[in-house]
């Protein structure tokens, strides 16, 4: 089956690679994003998927938009059976969607119609879901409301960060995708329309998102430090000095405290009042500074951490 291949990030490429150690695909072409500055130095740099197409000599095709003819022009004379798109970045117009002979199909890191959009896995743990997984859906003209061919969950841990679960996803994904393609071959895959009314949004994660609120309950920020590690990181303030929270944990304590204020600073970590309950926090990275747990931290500075300072003001 002649596919080509749509995709961006790291996790595209996990999915990419199950194509090429499946014998019966030949991908005959991969649609990557435009090759953007990146780091602190901005240097241009390819995407994951871009690396790995020009390891397996297949050609790449970079357009900034697939509205135009002379881009559909050139996707259909790649002559495909299918189109997989994962992590693409770009929206696919109608007339790309019916090119490939079986169409576009999608891996979609959520239980559909659960968390359509851009961050489903960072939603699903901000939300404490208890279940994610992976959909693979025939693709349509709307965004993430297609028929679902495959479905294949897991569970999310209790200590499941955002690239925990991207990478439990990205496995999850290849072997669907791969099953899906099986069926979509033998002429036996059956899609199963999506219930609309059991439809959730997973919005784009925005910086400003990752101020932590102290207000909030415990519960709330340890899911938010969770959801946005590793991007884009928790952060609060302590004075002038910015602070990325990486690890945390739900904790108790009777002493009265204003939410953001300081209790405690121990080998453990340090106790934070919340808005209802406190927090551990075990692990943070102090500007310019390596990620560190707490007690390393303690050790370096010059002063500890004091009782009553509070954080976020």
């Amino acid at each position: 089956m002649k596919v080509v291949f749509a995709g961006t990030p790291g996790f595209a490429a996990a999915h990419l690679q199950s194509i090429l150690n499946d014998d019966c695909c030949e991908v005959v072409g991969v649609y990557t994003q435009p090759d953007r500055p990146s780091g602190r130095g901005k240097k241009i740099t390819h995407s994951p998927v871009k690396i790995m197409a020009l390891e397996h000599n297949i050609q790449v095709f970079q357009p900034f938009s697939l509205r135009e003819p002379e881009s559909q022009i050139v996707l259909a004379e790649l002559n495909a059976d299918i189109m997989v798109v994962v992590a693409y970045g770009l929206i696919l117009p109608q007339a790309v969607l019916d090119t490939p002979r079986l169409g576009c199909v999608n891996v979609h890191g959520s239980l559909l119609p659960k968390w359509r959009g851009a961050a489903p896995i960072q939603r699903a743990i901000e939300a404490g879901d208890l279940l994610s997984g992976i959909t693979v859906m025939q693709m349509d003209a709307g965004l993430d409301t297609g028929a679902m061919l495959t479905i294949s969950q897991c569970a999310i841990n209790k200590d499941e960060t955002s690239l925990s679960l991207y990478d439990k996803l990205a496995a999850l994904g290849a072997e669907a995708l791969i099953a899906t393609l099986g069926k979509l071959k033998a002429g036996t895959a059956v899609g199963m329309a999506q219930n609309n009314q059991l439809a959730s949004y997973a919005h784009k994660i925005t910086k400003a998102e990752a101020q932590i609120n102290w207000t909030d309950s415990a519960i709330a920020i340890e899911r938010i430090i969770r959801a946005f590690n590793p991007a884009p990181a928790a952060f609060s303030f302590l004075g002038n000095e910015r602070l990325k929270i990486w690890s945390a944990a739900a904790a108790t304590s009777h002493k009265k405290a204003t939410p953001g204020e300081i209790i405690s600073a121990s080998s453990e970590g340090l106790l934070v009042k919340c808005g209802e309950g406190c927090i551990l926090l075990k692990e943070l990275q102090l500007a310019g500074k390596s990620r560190l747990p707490v007690s390393e931290i303690l050790k370096a500075r010059s002063t500890s951490f004091a009782s009553g300072e509070r954080l976020g003001v």
